[in-house]
């Protein structure tokens, strides 16, 4: 497979997926909307290099515009479909619910129907591990039930994985849901956790941490989610009798939230002003990733451990904030 679309190309997951496939030779048509949700320069720093690149076509526009989507398929033949564009955030769900519905819903339909009238190899989409929502269970596995979502977002992105599913029964088309753990690393979203506690801890701003630093999260570093991507984007299920899968996308080792902001202290050499409190509406207790389908159908081996992944985000963070 050749040439492929990314979605969400000046997002953080997509720039570097965008960019890991323009290595490798491919060619690469990237569409984004470059909304104002957080930092658009942020967005910008992200895309340069890639449109400094001779294999890569940008298009600036919303999936929720279905000409938008129609336009695309028009021009281009896909060998692969990689679509990482969603509106992202948990809490913001609650504040704009309109906002997931137009971009997680309303866009994800325009793009897999435009899928179905012109097949790619393979469609791949980004789902999230807000699907099991307070799940008990000590690994959460693709298997498990996953039908109480605590959130808007999380609901939007189950909706996703029903929709291929019944696309990949009804059409044949090809389809893999990756369910992303808590993804960090340099050029993050300014929106994640622990983006703005490294703000809030070299500014002296107090940092709130929720569930009395009791949450654990399953952070998984940014090379680790690109190199499960990419594979998985490789190797289409074409074998099994409705090709659809789910696999988990984590790091295989959860971390308490305590122990995460200790971590971040130690690499910026100050102590964070901490504010205990509850837990946020929408937020879940745990998540902890059972890869033993992505390791066994796509290889994927996560090889980066919080201190390294961290290491390398508060350099980024000091060199582009020149803090």
């Amino acid at each position: 497979m050749n040439r492929y679309l990314v979605t969400g190309a000046a997002g953080f997951i997509g720039a570097n997926v965008a960019q890991a496939l323009l290595d490798a030779g491919c060619e690469v048509v990237g569409v984004d909307s470059v909304n104002d949700y957080y930092d658009v320069d942020l967005k910008q720093y992200r895309l340069k290099p890639l449109l400094d690149h001779s294999g890569f076509s940008f298009v600036q526009g919303d999936l929720a515009d279905a000409q938008i989507v129609d336009s695309l398929f028009a021009r281009h033949d896909f060998d692969c479909v990689i679509h990482l564009a969603a509106q992202a955030g948990v809490r913001y769900s609650l504040e704009n619910p309109g906002a997931y519905i137009q971009s997680n819903i309303v866009g994800f339909q325009h793009l897999i129907e435009a899928c179905r009238e012109k097949p790619p190899a393979h469609f791949v989409f980004a789902s999230s591990s807000s699907v099991y929502g307070n799940s008990d269970r000590e690994w959460f596995c693709e298997t498990d039930p996953t039908d109480t979502p605590v959130s808007l977002y999380a609901a939007t992105k189950k909706s996703n994985e029903m929709v291929a599913h019944t696309y990949a029964h009804l059409h044949g088309l090809p389809a893999t849901g990756l369910r992303f753990f808590t993804v960090y690393g340099p050029a993050g979203r300014p929106d994640m956790a622990y983006f703005g506690f490294t703000k809030a801890i070299v500014e002296g701003t107090p940092i709130q941490v929720f569930n009395e630093g009791q949450l654990e999260r399953d952070f998984t570093y940014i090379d680790d989610i690109v190199s499960g991507v990419v594979a998985a984007a490789g190797a289409p299920p074409v074998d099994l009798e409705v090709p659809y899968r789910l696999l988990n996308l984590g790091n295989h080792q959860p971390v308490k939230l305590g122990d995460f902001i200790a971590t971040l202290e130690g690499l910026l050499g100050k102590e964070a002003n901490k504010e205990l409190v509850g837990m946020q509406p929408g937020d879940v207790y745990r998540t902890a990733a059972n890869i033993d389908a992505a390791r066994a159908l796509v290889g994927f081996e996560p090889s980066t451990d919080l201190a390294t992944g961290l290491q390398r985000f508060v350099a980024w963070y000091r060199d582009y904030y020149q803090v």
